[in-house]
């Protein structure tokens, strides 16, 4: 048969046909849209190759991003071909390093027998680091030596690398970087970490097996390339030689891993090195409509860093978006209730809808929704909310006020965050704990004034214990998260770590929307009012039950339930409504992108990937009003709302910025309207830029006499009281 008569090129459509059989000595960029049938287009490229007789198995590494991709790819192949490919290399980045490594290890410097460790293990050997150093700083927590010692790997650099000074916190967790180095070689071990850059370490040094490589792989496929990193870039090029072409599928606008280290600069470093003269744009969308397509093109047209692309659909036109601006998160999370049990009562199953958020907090007021009104949800790519680690620890605090016979909660604190009491402290107040026949606390009463670090752990949780009835049930909760140590130590972290401190705050704001109407139902005694320590117990028991009973229904893969994630977890999928919630500035985009090009360029990148997720529907949603850090702030509309086109949304509330008074809140006090006369000055309700807090609405004036006190919301940086003749200010 004529390869070009073939059902594999017949199935292409005219630019994937292209892609497929280009040259194969020349080296190619295919800008693979959201949609757009990439990895179609790399492994019917494969199938090319060795159909056609262009290359043979051995000469050919592929390289995927997970194992499960590079196992659809070659069972893909596989089947299309009438012989074996075992000798063809596909895989991660990591397994084909490892498998350079077994197979040179005598160039790298490795024992034949090394052994690979997990992240676990990784960690077990850094707490044995920390256990045995007699001068071992006790703020130094096992995870973070572990973040300093990988993070540096990934850019390349051990233990006695001249750029490592530049870490704030260098001199303090390098003795021990070199420690660990050291001990991994003595006991011949290898963390995943290690895997890359010992490989591209004896690449460099071993010029016979570098050249070895380029002449065995004649044609190199790369999937997902805006995910790359430097250090996986530089190992491309060590293994790519004169007489080798590189085919990488990738999309710029798709890149979202930047705090993982990707490099979406690699794509523009790729088409400059392997002298790449037109990168080929897959821009059919099988997907979306086209409505959903077009603000997807506006909002990604904004981004000044890119190749450039514009996706068309193979759908109808659709539906228009819907966009809802509720009062509250509450109401936020009403509005999504309502329109997915709609939907469903209409015939769309919960599994083709999925609500999406730009940081694991925002789920939990759309779970409780869910939870109450007995709707199965799965959160996706993570865990619920109250089964969050950080979570869980503060909820551990906050059982040992109301009950301090409580054991398990007891150990899961006493010494997180690290504050000097060991294991065997620990071990001694269990044996104190066993001849007194008491609980730990007991314990610990007897033994607080030997050990000043217990003393200090038992005044944390007495403090705390005598605010119960003195501070409202938030503000204990604030007060705790930070009485306790918890924010100050997520504060020390970098990267996801900002997460933890998003869902401590969110917790506390859980305390403002839990229903205490029926706590009544959980004591005997309802003549008397609900105590303070009773809302305590009803809140955990709530806490629990969301946690346990609801998880263990969820578990099967296969039942019908609406999905909740992150953006970031949502790459790569697809649902046919989908529901994009808290879109509101310093939520999406971060407050922590607002004042840096390369990070708000990001965002934007996120917010085309989140939009593209959509088939059929596609509803945003942000508020007017939302706690953050347990205080009631004035939520600003995310500036990609107005960057969408008006006439591709449908508004399903005022289109103004003008907070309304919710429907719930009409009856009550302190309600706030906002005037706006565009031919004032700094008038109420109108927004300002600051280079400092970003973006703020002005809720307050007060005249002087020759500028005005202006009383700024700045969402997530709070209010701000600022005077106009000072502040640098800029209306928007």
């Amino acid at each position: 048969m004529n390869p070009i008569e073939s059902p594999l090129l017949q199935s292409l459509n005219p630019e994937q046909l292209v892609a497929v059989t280009y040259p194969s000595n020349q080296s190619l960029l295919v800008l693979a849209g959201a949609g757009s049938g990439k990895t179609r287009v790399l492994t019917s490229r494969i199938i090319w190759l060795l159909s056609t007789g262009q290359s043979v198995p051995q000469n050919i590494l592929a390289v995927t991003f997970t194992n499960k991709a590079a196992k659809e790819m070659r069972s893909r192949i596989e089947s299309a071909l009438p012989y074996p490919i075992q000798d063809m290399w596909l895989g991660t980045f990591h397994s084909l390093c490892h498998r350079i490594l077994r197979r040179y290890h005598e160039a790298a410097q490795l024992q034949k027998n090394f052994q690979i460790i997990d992240t676990q293990d990784q960690l077990s050997i850094i707490k044995r680091i920390l256990k045995n150093s007699a001068t071992v700083d006790n703020s130094i927590t096992p995870k973070e030596l572990a973040n300093y010692i990988n993070n540096n790997k990934e850019q390349g650099y051990r233990s006695d690398s001249p750029f490592l000074t530049a870490h704030n916190r260098y001199y303090l967790l390098n003795p021990y970087y070199e420690i660990y180095e050291q001990i991994c070689r003595r006991e011949n071990l290898v963390d995943f970490t290690e895997l890359l850059l010992r490989c591209v370490e004896t690449l460099k040094n071993n010029t016979l097996l570098q050249e070895s490589l380029q002449h065995r792989f004649q044609h190199i496929l790369v999937d997902e390339f805006q995910d790359t990193n430097d250090l996986q870039y530089q190992w491309l090029k060590l293994i790519t030689g004169n007489n080798t072409s590189i085919f990488a599928v990738g999309d710029d606008d798709q890149s979202i891993y930047s705090f993982r280290g990707a490099n979406v600069k690699n794509m523009q470093y790729l088409i400059r090195d392997f002298k790449i003269t037109q990168p080929i744009k897959l821009e059919q969308n099988y997907r979306s409509t086209q409505i959903i397509l077009d603000a997807a093109n506006e909002l990604i047209a904004r981004n000044t860093d890119r190749i450039g692309k514009t996706l068309k659909s193979t759908q109808q036109q659709g539906e228009l978006i819907k966009y809802n601006r509720a009062y509250s998160e509450l109401e936020e999370g009403q509005f999504v209730l309502d329109e997915i049990k709609s939907r469903h009562r209409n015939g769309e199953p919960y599994y083709s809808m999925a609500v999406l958020y730009r940081n694991n907090a925002q789920s939990r007021a759309i779970e409780q929704s869910l939870f109450n009104a007995n709707i199965p949800y799965k959160v996706y790519g993570g865990l619920r909310f109250y089964e969050r680690e950080e979570v869980k620890h503060a909820l551990a605090y906050l059982r040992l006020l109301v009950n301090p016979e409580d054991d398990h909660s007891l150990l899961r604190v006493i010494n997180f965050p690290n504050r000097g009491i060991g294991p065997k402290s620990i071990e001694n107040l269990q044996t104190k704990a066993q001849e007194i026949k008491g609980s730990l606390w007991h314990a610990l009463l007897q033994e607080k004034s030997k050990n000043k670090n217990l003393a200090s752990f038992y005044q944390i949780i007495s403090d705390l214990h005598k605010q119960i009835n003195q501070l409202s049930f938030p503000d204990l909760i604030n007060e705790l998260i930070h009485a306790s140590g918890l924010i100050d130590y997520y504060q020390q972290k970098k990267g996801d770590f900002q997460n933890k401190i998003y869902n401590l705050h969110e917790l506390v704001n859980a305390t403002y929307s839990f229903d205490y109407q029926d706590i009544e139902q959980i004591f005997s005694d309802q003549s008397k009012s609900i105590s303070a320590e009773e809302k305590i117990i009803a809140f955990l028991s709530n806490a629990s039950l969301e946690a346990g009973e609801r998880n263990a229904k969820n578990t099967n893969e296969h039942s019908d339930y609406v999905q909740l994630m992150t953006v970031h977890s949502a790459k790569g999928l697809e649902f046919d409504t989908v529901f994009l919630i808290a879109m509101e500035e310093g939520l999406f985009p971060s407050e922590y992108s607002l004042n840096s090009h390369d990070g708000l360029e990001e965002e934007r990148r996120l917010m085309y990937v989140a939009t593209t997720r959509a088939k059929k529907n596609l509803y945003l949603s942000s508020v007017y009003e939302r706690y953050h850090q347990g205080r009631k702030n004035l939520a600003l509309q995310s500036r990609f709302i107005n960057e969408i086109p008006e006439h591709l949304i449908h508004y399903l509330s005022p289109k103004d910025n003008t907070p309304l008074v919710s429907n719930s809140l009409q009856n009550k006090k302190n309600t706030v309207s906002f005037k706006s006369p565009k031919d004032e000055p700094y008038a109420l309700g109108i927004m300002v830029k600051h280079p400092s807090f970003g973006v703020g609405v002005i809720i307050n004036r007060q005249a002087k006499a020759h500028s005005y006190l202006l009383t700024i919301n700045f969402g997530q940086h709070g209010i701000k009281t600022l005077d106009s003749g000072f502040a640098k200010l800029e209306t928007i």
